[in-house]
């Protein structure tokens, strides 16, 4: 972790800052004020059970359909315990650590509002493992996405009562052992505590906020990759000039004008005469497609820079209004729309760069038949255009929206959830297809510029140049896959400076 630190507070956190936060490794802090804000709830709390005469959910009543059946004295930390335990039931693929780093700092930020009732002791554990890098084994199904993600923060919460797996200088070692391998002790619950871990949103809005870091540097690609299509293609430049956009003024659309026409600055290829007098709509629409995908992520990242400043556990605590209210902060459907656009947002830039692909490699404007020197002997890059449509469709599938489905859980105490989670989980596998996607598509750019007698900008030859390091030009048929995985990893080792794509 840098020395650099961040500390965690009351004050509004932006998406920009969180992904700054993440990304340059600063440690995290609670400040003086969520310390006293965490401690005045935990007081209050303590102080509302020793004179509860009613029920009040979750603390001292059982969970879900067994919200019924009370619970007393000793048994209210072992309550939580069982909570814990019995509800550290994922499956499926271990959640990738960039996410898990999110979920710790993501959690321990929402119970540091004082309406959780949690520990200072607690939140302090949840810090240090993400300071240390001690990431929980956690599965990425389980969650309904609705009383918040229930078996994935089972699991985030297992090491602190000693319990689960713990990744560790990237080995998974017992948490039991990595605790008393840094001398500490596990955490004894108390009331509420559990249930304040449990319930919430972080699954979801670690796994939105990590697709948007992607998403965001992608789609700056994704114009970038586009400019080189363009001018391989022998593309003209008129669907770019800014003012047909101000006259259909969508902020995205514009954005997206505006960089094309920065990264064809100089270009010769761009500004010669063209035989043509239009282009297919993959090219002439690039603003108008890149752009609603644009406009998409804003109110995706404004969903969930609200979801981050959010206090999404149940019940919640107000010590000076002097209110425990049971509701329903962290039911997902929220995420969950926002999670299926992300998605669909996303799929669409794949779909528009699989389009240029299959234009670039179809043998028209005096490029070679799948963009190879001897066509027919060799088949060039047709396949890995199929490669691209294969994916492009495997995305259609996957953006059929988890956001409708619903199902009854809970013996119907729980009955409307919103799916929020496999929406999540679907949306990340959406992005890693647009990366190969668009890795294909830079691939066959690259080989049409190699076919062309004048030059694209300066900006874009000097990019190529680093590119043809990693995959240089394809002269005859070799091992494509090769090259896919090479400028997939290009692709995704780039920096883009935050301002950029933020």
């Amino acid at each position: 972790m840098d020395t650099s630190h961040h500390q965690i507070s009351n004050s509004h956190l932006s998406i920009k800052e969180l992904y700054q936060v993440l990304n340059e490794g600063m440690a995290v802090a609670l400040s003086a004020e969520s310390k006293n804000n965490i401690q005045d709830c935990r007081d209050y709390l303590n102080q509302k059970i020793d004179k509860a005469e009613d029920p009040i959910y979750g603390i001292n009543t059982g969970f879900g359909s067994l919200y019924n059946i009370s619970i007393e004295g000793k048994d209210l930390s072992q309550l939580q315990v069982n909570l814990v335990k019995s509800h550290a039931c994922g499956t499926g693929k271990i959640v990738p650590a960039e996410i898990v780093r999110i979920m710790l700092l993501l959690k321990a930020r929402s119970l540091s509002f004082g309406h959780s009732g949690i520990s200072v002791e607690v939140v302090e554990r949840l810090i240090y493992m993400y300071n240390e890098d001690l990431l929980p084994l956690i599965f990425d199904q389980g969650s309904l996405g609705a009383s918040g993600d229930l078996a994935p923060l089972a699991h985030l919460s297992l090491p602190l009562i000693g319990e689960g797996e713990i990744l560790d200088n990237e080995e998974w070692k017992k948490a039991s052992d990595v605790l008393k391998s840094k001398k500490l002790k596990p955490i004894e619950l108390q009331s509420k505590e559990g249930l304040a871990l449990l319930n919430g949103t972080q699954f979801m809005a670690s796994y939105g906020c990590a697709i948007l870091f992607k998403v965001r540097k992608l789609s700056y690609l994704c114009d970038l990759v586009a400019s080189i299509s363009l001018d391989g293609y022998d593309g003209r430049p008129e669907p770019f000039d800014l003012l047909i956009h101000y006259a259909r003024p969508h902020n995205g659309q514009i954005a997206t004008a505006k960089r094309i026409n920065e990264f064809l600055v100089d270009s010769e290829l761009i500004s010669r005469k063209k035989k043509h007098v239009q282009d297919p709509y993959s090219f002439r629409c690039i603003p108008q497609v890149h752009g609603a995908s644009k406009d998409a992520f804003d109110y995706v990242e404004k969903v969930m820079t609200t979801e981050i400043n959010s206090v999404t556990d149940n019940p919640t605590i107000f010590p000076k209004e002097d209110k425990i209210i049971s509701g329903g902060n962290f039911h997902g459907q929220t995420l969950a729309i926002a999670l299926d656009t992300l998605a669909i947002a996303t799929a669409e830039l794949a779909n528009i760069s699989e389009r240029r692909t299959y234009l670039l490699v179809s043998g028209q404007r005096d490029l070679p038949a799948f963009l190879v020197g001897v066509p027919g002997l060799n088949s060039g890059l047709m396949i890995a255009q199929y490669t691209a449509a294969s994916i492009v469709s495997k995305n259609k599938q996957l953006c059929t929206p988890a956001s409708v489905d619903s199902i009854v859980s809970s013996n119907g105490q729980e009955d409307h959830v919103s799916m929020g989670a496999n929406a999540a989980t679907k949306a990340w596998e959406v992005i890693d297809n647009l990366e190969t996607v668009l890795a294909i598509e830079l691939i066959c750019a690259s080989q049409a510029i190699h076919f062309r007698k004048d030059k694209t900008s300066p900006f874009l030859e000097s990019f190529l140049e680093s590119f043809r390091q990693e995959v240089p030009i394809i002269d005859e048929d070799r091992i494509l896959s090769l090259d896919i995985a090479a400028a997939k990893k290009f692709i995704s080792e780039i920096e883009v400076d935050a301002d950029l794509i933020f």
